[in-house]
């Protein structure tokens, strides 16, 4: 049993959350994924470094509709779509169905349904509608949205994993699940919310405690549909969470 190391930890949030080049050359092990857990935000920042550093050159080059577009498309790449994929399949598993035991069988298929289809054309729209309009405000806001948002969802799948029950007794899911506990959501909250702080003060506060409410709301709605939550959950948590705090700071 190898002994437990916060770098590795971290290495596997990154490896698990993005492309980046495999700098670990070997499984991770189940205590390593769930430790990650508390390094989700922090995976968060540097997506959301990356995506303000393109945002500032492209818009530079191309008007805020041209920058949008690029910005969500290095959104969805960087990822590897793993948030979206989930959120599509949550979608058909939460609203199809007519029992618990039928929407888990339809979260394992792989095929996508009208309602992934629908939920999937939405939630880009909503997305690129609000890149655009944070790209056409002056002053930090890009920066701030780019940011806060990939920082905060990343916290709201955290606070998924370790607070909520887990579905199925297997899965990669379940292995975070039985490896997290209340430092790994510690860790997270705190440090989203000392990265919300930074960025936008008390806006930030604000930012932070809507991410937390809307990732508390989908796993409550979630238990009513489910016995418990899956990964392709935590990736819509994600996913909603990070369209919520962009209208946020539009609103505000």
């Amino acid at each position: 049993m190898r002994p437990f190391s916060p770098l590795f930890a971290f290495l596997g949030a990154l490896q698990f959350l993005t492309v980046a080049l495999p700098v670990v050359r070997r499984p991770f092990t189940p205590v390593e994924l769930g430790r990650a857990v508390g390094f989700f935000p922090l995976v968060g920042l540097l997506l959301g470094g990356v995506l303000s550093l393109l945002a500032w050159g492209f818009v530079r080059l191309f008007p805020p509709e041209v920058t949008a577009a690029l910005v969500l498309t290095a959104w969805v790449g960087l990822t590897g779509a793993l948030h979206l994929d989930g959120f599509l399949d949550a979608c058909d598993g939460l609203f199809g169905g007519h029992d618990p035991e039928a929407r888990l069988r339809i979260l394992r298929d792989e095929r996508v349904g009208a309602y992934a289809v629908a939920g999937g054309v939405l939630l880009l729209l909503t997305k690129y509608a609000a890149l655009v309009a944070i790209m056409e405000s002056a002053g930090t806001r890009p920066l701030v949205s780019l940011l806060l948002s990939p920082v905060l969802g990343r916290w709201g799948m955290s606070l998924a994993i370790v607070t909520f029950p887990y579905a199925r007794p297997e899965g990669l899911g379940r292995a975070m699940k039985d490896h997290a506990g209340w430092r790994q959501v510690l860790l997270a909250g705190i440090t989203a919310l000392s990265v919300a702080l930074v960025v936008a003060g008390g806006l930030g506060i604000v930012a932070w405690l809507l991410a937390t409410g809307a990732a508390w709301l989908l796993a409550r709605f979630t238990l009513r549909r489910l016995p418990g939550l899956t990964g392709d959950v935590y990736g819509a948590t994600c996913e909603v969470v990070e369209v919520v705090v962009l209208l946020g700071v539009i609103a505000t």
